[in-house]
């Protein structure tokens, strides 16, 4: 069963940027791009390498390893070598807070 999970503020996540936020045993990571903000998988699904140091663009995600690019939004992979899509989650924001449903 699905559930709405405080992730973080809203202002701790920089435009065209991201946060790494783990919840029990996972790692997620949030972004905020110019549509507003979105959550995918925080460990790329190539090589197991966390997504935190990766660079943010429009609306991708480059894995610092092996230069793998994923489209946030969708968690679609748009570049080799990663060859699954990252899982995506719904956010939310409320009085200034973020929120995951995972």
């Amino acid at each position: 069963m699905s559930e709405w999970v405080y992730a973080c503020k809203k202002n701790e996540v920089e435009f065209e940027d991201l946060i790494r936020f783990d919840h029990d045993n996972r790692t997620f990571c949030i972004y905020n791009i110019k549509d507003g903000f979105y959550a995918t998988d925080g460990i790329c699904s190539h090589e197991e390498v966390h997504l935190e140091d990766g660079f943010v663009t429009d609306d991708e995600i480059e894995c610092p390893m092996h230069q793998g690019i994923f489209n946030i939004k969708t968690g679609e992979v748009i570049q080799d070598p990663p060859c699954d899509a990252l899982k995506t989650y719904e956010v939310k924001v409320e009085e200034e807070k973020i929120f995951i449903k995972i």
